[in-house]
């Protein structure tokens, strides 16, 4: 249990770090209860800000949270809790704990080149729920504002086969070095990976067409190829007549974002209305 900061402290952190978390708030209180409504503490799946009060309930508390974690099963759910019955604790009151669960970051992109293009692209990834990871093979091109911004780590200079070995799952990798040879090695390195998410190429037509028949030269699979999308930022099939870096890169982020949209499948949003009409008007019917 971390004692260094607050629970709002912590809310704010890890919000803007895009780690997963769980905001636990103390909503009624009947009889004897360690703390009274209102009462917050965040919870991560390795650390816990603040207290409700501490004792079994807690504990409880803090497993479901984690249980909701791990099982991604983000959103509003409440915990009932009889202090003498299901916590055993001896004073023995009732009361109600809404768990707010929420995913963190809902993207990993990582970014491969710090030209001018990268550059505005890494400006526009800023207020979006992705984390990023942002390569160069240059000693000394990012900027000290850039290693400021939240959920992006900068990597320069770095090596390139243990860079791509080592993204997460479902990355969605972009390829626009200022190279062409060091664009290659990224993009045949890239489509050895089966669960990357998706591969972008910046470039022209004719660049593609000479790296796809180079790499199909190499041994690599017409299904290897299909995986790599270039040019990148295409609208509707169309190419933009505007060609600054910052008209690319919005085309370019506007694509990732229909990439990592996961839109979701549930029917009813936040908490069920009936377990809320029940929690709002007799939180004893539901802590037994």
């Amino acid at each position: 249990m971390s004692v260094c900061e607050t629970w709002h402290g912590a809310l704010h952190r890890l919000q803007n770090e895009g780690e997963a978390h769980v905001l636990a708030t103390q909503v009624t209180s009947q009889g004897s209860t360690p703390r009274e409504p209102g009462a917050r503490m965040v919870i991560t799946l390795t650390e816990c800000f603040d207290t409700l009060g501490g004792g079994t309930f807690e504990w409880q508390t803090i497993a479901a949270a984690r249980s909701l974690l791990q099982a991604r099963q983000y959103g509003f759910h409440v915990e009932a809790f009889s202090l003498g019955g299901r916590s055993g604790q001896c004073c023995g009151g009732y009361l109600n704990v809404l768990l707010e669960a929420f995913p963190g970051s809902s993207a990993n992109i990582a970014v491969f080149g710090a030209g001018h293009i990268g550059r505005e692209l890494i400006s526009l990834c800023a207020p979006l729920p992705w984390n990023v990871q942002w390569y160069d093979s240059r000693a000394g091109v990012f900027d000290e504002h850039f290693k400021r911004q939240v959920r992006l780590t900068c990597h320069s200079p770095y090596e390139l086969q243990s860079s791509v070995a080592t993204l997460p799952p479902n990355t969605h990798a972009l390829v626009l070095t200022h190279s062409h040879d060091e664009d290659y090695a990224l993009i045949a390195a890239l489509i050895e990976r089966d669960d990357v998410a998706s591969i972008g190429l910046i470039g022209s037509v004719s660049k593609w067409a000479s790296f796809e028949g180079r790499l199909k030269r190499e041994g690599y699979s017409d299904q290897q190829t299909a995986r790599v999308r270039s040019p990148i930022g295409l609208v509707h099939g169309a190419k933009l007549t505007d060609k600054t870096p910052y008209a690319i890169a919005l085309t370019v982020v506007s694509e990732l974002l229909w990439l990592t949209d996961t839109p979701s499948s549930q029917e009813n949003r936040g908490l069920d209305p009936h377990v809320l009409r029940t929690l709002m008007t007799d939180s004893t019917t539901t802590t037994s």
